[in-house]
């Protein structure tokens, strides 16, 4: 279980929340909506143990992510609104590249088939400067494919720059994910359809916390 207790996030003079409260358990999705500027990828970073929160305290399996941060990092996955891929290197070596940092090393065939799940392997001995926006987002979000077993997916606007096509598989992917006891957290401005078995929605305008039935 992911658990946020009292968050606040400022930045400068500005609070951009405060008073944040959820818990997500497996096959769970949580949903962060609010203005831009509200804190949304601020957030996503608190929860990826990337940045502190001014107060509060974030708690996995019942204990603090301070306290074993690196043990923390090896449940999640971290894909954000940056696609975070380098752009002398080929979509299949900076997939491998992301594996192996990530400590899941993929060998070439495993790479290939997660590119090719989101239908783009014929771009896979290219390198990511000369790829459209939505085959960068594609080979961003192959990472998912070779993740299985990560228990929680941190997602910063997963679905931009993505064709009807490549939306709907990241879809049935979420889903197959959180069918299996995974958790996911993402957000995004666009009407998906992901099955839960739960959606819980954190709304930073309302500074408020909505759980309902799927």
């Amino acid at each position: 279980m992911l658990e946020a207790r009292q968050l606040e996030c400022t930045r400068g003079d500005r609070r951009l929340f405060s008073n944040l409260s959820f818990k997500l358990d497996r096959g769970q999705l949580l949903r962060l909506a609010g203005a831009n500027g509200s804190g949304k990828t601020s957030l996503l970073r608190i929860m990826c143990g990337l940045v502190l929160p001014s107060a509060g305290e974030l708690f996995w399996d019942g204990r603090p992510i301070r306290a074993d941060r690196e043990e923390y990092s090896r449940n999640l996955l971290f894909i954000g609104h940056l696609n975070a891929l380098k752009d002398d290197l080929t979509a299949l070596e900076n997939l491998q590249c992301a594996a192996a940092l990530s400590g899941m090393p993929a060998d070439a065939g495993s790479a290939l088939a997660a590119l090719d799940r989101f239908g783009i392997a014929h771009c896979a001995e290219l390198p990511a400067k000369v790829l459209s926006q939505g085959q960068r987002r594609r080979a961003a979000l192959a990472r998912l494919v070779l993740s299985p077993a990560v228990p929680l997916w941190i997602l910063d606007e997963p679905f931009s720059a993505l064709d009807v096509g490549a939306v709907v598989e990241l879809e049935r992917m979420l889903a197959s994910h959180l069918a299996s006891g995974g958790m996911v957290v993402l957000t995004t401005h666009q009407e998906v359809q992901v099955v839960a078995h739960a959606i819980l929605r954190v709304d930073l305008d309302l500074h408020t916390t909505a759980l309902r039935a799927a």
